[in-house]
């Protein structure tokens, strides 16, 4: 039952628009940082919503019927590591600061989506080694961005423990890395829409 919601057009196009609005919204959350980033880091900047970008690119591609396995390794690596490290980092804060606001919790919320939606979606995949291995490349290419050049994201409270938030995000990589690797063994399968 649950499986034919999931792939159900009607359902797939809902989440399509939601995830387009809160991609927008995560454009806009890293608006500040992106004033002040370099031309050339700009494209790496902002995690969360360029993973959901390329989920909401999969969404679309799969709706017109067309398969975009570079895109849809992207998405189920990047959407993984993004939303389960901003829960991470959200709690975090909410354990240094003693407080988040409603936007943290939102936060939380969004984020854990994110993570797993894009593993919901595993079956539809066309993924193999090589799209998981230009997406690994994107992956920890982008870590370095973040952590050997400071472009990673703002949390203020944390800045004290950036050498340890950067260990954690490259071991989350590996791990996200493997599980798009474990999730694209599986063969695909081919589901029909229904009407």
């Amino acid at each position: 039952m649950l499986r034919n919601l999931l792939y159900h057009r009607t359902f797939m196009t809902l989440l399509l628009i939601i995830n387009v609005l809160g991609t927008i919204y995560g454009y806009i959350w890293y608006e500040g940082q992106l004033a002040v980033t370099p031309p050339h880091f700009l494209l790496f900047v902002p995690d969360s919503p360029t993973a959901s970008l390329f989920f909401c690119l999969f969404l679309f591609f799969y709706l017109s019927g067309r398969k975009v396995p570079y895109i849809e390794a992207l998405a189920v690596i990047t959407l993984f590591k993004y939303g389960v490290w901003a829960v991470v980092m959200n709690i975090l804060t909410l354990l240094v600061d003693g407080y988040i606001g409603w936007v943290g919790y939102m936060l939380i919320a969004s984020h854990g989506a994110m993570a797993i939606q894009g593993l919901l979606y595993a079956p539809l995949y066309t993924i193999r080694l090589r799209h998981i291995m230009v997406a690994a490349v994107w992956t920890l290419h982008n870590d370095v961005i973040d952590y050997v050049f400071g472009m990673m994201p703002t949390y203020s409270s944390l800045s004290l423990y950036m050498k340890e938030i950067g260990y954690f995000t490259f071991w989350l990589s590996v791990l996200s890395i493997a599980i798009a690797y474990l999730v694209s063994t599986k063969k695909s399968i081919s589901i029909s829409y229904n009407p």
